[in-house]
């Protein structure tokens, strides 16, 4: 059944609109084409691939987030890739192969209803993985040398964005891609100040309130006692405020997906890092990065390993954590997520 309401040629050409004002100033016609003409290709491709999917039934919002993450990576990384200096006759391999990864693991991530942010950066993972390996492939065939290997690894336009952005002041900062569908009409005040103050870029002095709401979107996804915990530790008008918007039905239309995943990589940056190797975190890593093996690839992948490491992963698996100096654990983690 298709998805209704998701109008994903004009969503296509939306964000191909949009994308055009942010396209770097010092490129030539072509290259503008080029990003422009290949974000619209792309996110056109992926939004009726979701559109006439009857098996895996998402919803609109989903279809919506999946198509601008695509498109969204598809501008990042053909930019990369002409700032790189790899010959042109390469880039639609490269780009195809990142398409479709992105289409695949964010296909995978949001039937199982992973948290958004954890979604992200599953996807930031394979997208970099696969446009190093593409590079690198290239040097393997000779096609390219040392050089411009290392120039092409070290592009990363999202990260040169979201310098300029916070480097600039507000009056000059960059326009954001936003998604087109119209919120329905707010029912009451805080409905209202989402509307206004989310749904569009947001400026600094307003960061707060999509910050509350974009944790109101990640702790739905959260047991309440383990919630009520976290909102133990904020002050009483900022817990408030989570709440309400987490009580809000239609809170996921009215966030714009593009600010949202701004504010999330921000409390990413943020939170310590010595959280992601507590036993927890990294059992889940590995459960997560399991979907993507099936039992003869997981063997193989650990064939060459120690006893205790292969107890630690099938431990994990089945949700218990065999009792591991936690940094040696995260690092068969992050061995295992690099090796997908």
């Amino acid at each position: 059944m298709a998805i209704e309401g998701f109008d994903y040629k004009g969503f296509a050409q939306n964000l191909a609109q949009q994308a055009l004002e942010l396209i770097p100033p010092d490129f030539n016609d072509n290259q503008k084409n080029y990003v422009a003409n290949t974000l619209l290709n792309f996110s056109t491709i992926a939004g009726q691939a979701l559109y006439d999917d009857a098996e895996s039934a998402f919803n609109l919002d989903q279809a919506v987030m999946i198509t601008q993450i695509i498109a969204e990576w598809s501008f990042h990384k053909s930019v990369d890739l002409i700032r790189s200096g790899i010959p042109q006759q390469y880039w639609d391999p490269i780009m195809q192969k990142i398409a479709f990864t992105i289409f695949e693991i964010a296909k995978s991530a949001f039937k199982q209803n992973l948290p958004q942010d954890q979604c992200l950066q599953l996807i930031e993972h394979h997208v970099k993985k696969t446009y190093l390996d593409c590079i690198s492939e290239l040097k393997d065939k000779n096609l390219i040398d040392d050089a411009l290997m290392e120039q092409a690894a070290h592009q990363s336009n999202i990260d040169a964005m979201a310098q300029q952005q916070a480097q600039a002041p507000p009056e000059e900062q960059i326009p954001q891609v936003q998604e087109t569908p119209q919120a329905p009409q707010p029912q009451n005040q805080m409905q209202n100040q989402v509307q206004n103050q989310i749904q569009s870029d947001v400026p600094p002095a307003d960061m707060k309130v999509l910050k509350l709401a974009t944790l109101a979107m990640i702790f739905r996804q959260i047991k309440q006692d383990k919630v009520q915990s976290i909102l133990n530790k904020f002050n009483s008008d900022d817990a408030n405020s989570v709440i309400k918007f987490m009580d809000m039905e239609d809170l996921d239309e009215k966030v714009d997906p593009k600010a949202a995943m701004r504010c999330v990589q921000e409390i990413r940056t943020a939170l310590p890092h010595t959280q992601s190797i507590s036993p927890a975190t990294i059992v889940t890593r590995i459960q997560n990065v399991s979907q993507y093996f099936d039992k003869s690839q997981l063997e193989s992948a650990l064939r060459r390993e120690r006893a205790k490491v292969k107890k630690f992963v099938f431990t994990a698996l089945e949700g218990e954590f065999y009792e591991m100096a936690p940094r040696v654990a995260n690092i068969i983690a992050t061995h295992l997520e690099d090796s997908v």
